[in-house]
């Protein structure tokens, strides 16, 4: 797999990094531990989690894994997030010193190691003074207990902010930013990808498949069947079928994208994987499986390389439609062209 830089620092990490969300939930810890030795086999190293997923127990499920498999664990590059509740009490959550401290050592309890290659803040906190976060993460930076820092689903403000205030204390600044991006989830290339390119910050795109979408499994004017997540909750979240599904600019990207992978005789979900990992400022892809069989399937997607027809076809295809200047067409001329104010 190729590595690239995370970030802007000097450690590798593969183009795909492993999700670990359906550990303990949708993959029992056999089958977890499967995915594990399927991604390591292939050359990843980024193995992406949480201190929620399963009420903690995905950190757990790849602690035992990284325990019994010590000199493979040596080459991982181990994040996680904290932020949300993990208890009842008013305090167990958000940002601040308080949260962050007890999480993050419960985290390194549940993974079984003494450092945290990657810890994450996993959405913005409107509550907690942003300098007492950002001071909390330099100390356990400095004490080794993380080695770097991120942030998940922060909009381009909050990123930049963050930037710029651990830049004002004189500490090193977010390395990645963790957002939901796809063919089908574009918007962040509006303001999220360029905040992010201007402070070299490493984009780690979750939802890569829109909840399944991408995979070319879904037929229009069909409800979704059988053992996929949809088939099995129609409802769910942000790709619902009554949501995704009746949106028109869905369709047409899943015609481009079954169209490319018809020419290339590959699956669709590799072709969409394989697009979006070649899009600026992407560090690694985060990959969601159920299944070896599945990541397996997801992971060839690393081999390979879209040609300059087929990327337009998918451009055109999944471009969001443009808010008013100054992001439409007026606006994107004057930024070529350095004209108007």
């Amino acid at each position: 797999m190729h590595l690239r830089p995370l970030g802007p620092t000097g450690t590798l990490v593969g183009a795909f990094a492993l999700g670990t969300m359906t550990f303990g939930s949708e993959a029992d810890e056999p089958t977890s531990h499967a995915l594990l030795d399927a991604f390591a086999e292939a050359g990843g190293t980024l193995i992406d989690g949480a201190d929620v997923y399963s009420g903690g127990e995905s950190e757990s499920i790849i602690g035992r894994w990284l325990a019994a498999n010590p000199t493979t664990a040596e080459r991982m590059v181990i994040a996680t997030k904290g932020r949300f509740p993990m208890g009842p009490d008013a305090n167990d959550l958000g940002t601040s010193r308080r949260h962050l401290r007890r999480a993050l050592d419960a985290s390194r309890r549940r993974l079984g190691v003494d450092h945290i290659d990657l810890y994450q803040l996993h959405a913005w906190d409107p509550l907690t003074p942003l300098d007492e976060t950002l001071q909390f993460l330099a100390d356990a930076m400095r004490s080794g207990a993380i080695s770097y820092w991120g942030v998940s689903n922060f909009t381009g403000w909050q990123l930049t902010k963050a930037v710029h205030r651990a830049a004002a204390l004189g500490m090193p600044g977010p390395v990645t930013i963790q957002p939901q991006y796809s063919l089908l989830a574009r918007e962040i290339e509006f303001e999220i990808v360029p905040a992010a390119l201007d402070a070299r910050v490493g984009v780690l795109p979750w939802g890569p498949l829109g909840g399944g979408w991408l995979t070319g499994k879904y037929r229009r004017g069909e409800l979704p069947t059988g053992a996929t997540r949809l088939g099995e909750n129609p409802g769910r979240g942000m790709e619902a079928v009554d949501r995704r599904g009746a949106q028109e600019r869905t369709w047409r990207v899943v015609d481009a994208l079954v169209r490319v992978a018809d020419d290339l005789g590959v699956p669709p979900a590799r072709v969409a994987l394989a697009w979006l990992a070649h899009r600026p400022g992407v560090t690694s892809v985060i990959l969601g499986a159920r299944t070896a069989e599945q990541l397996a399937d997801n992971l060839a997607a690393a081999g390979l390389e879209l040609d300059a027809e087929h990327r337009t076809l998918l451009d055109e295809a999944s471009a969001p439609e443009t808010p008013d200047y100054p992001y439409g067409e007026l606006g994107i001329e004057q930024r070529s062209r350095g004209i108007g104010r």
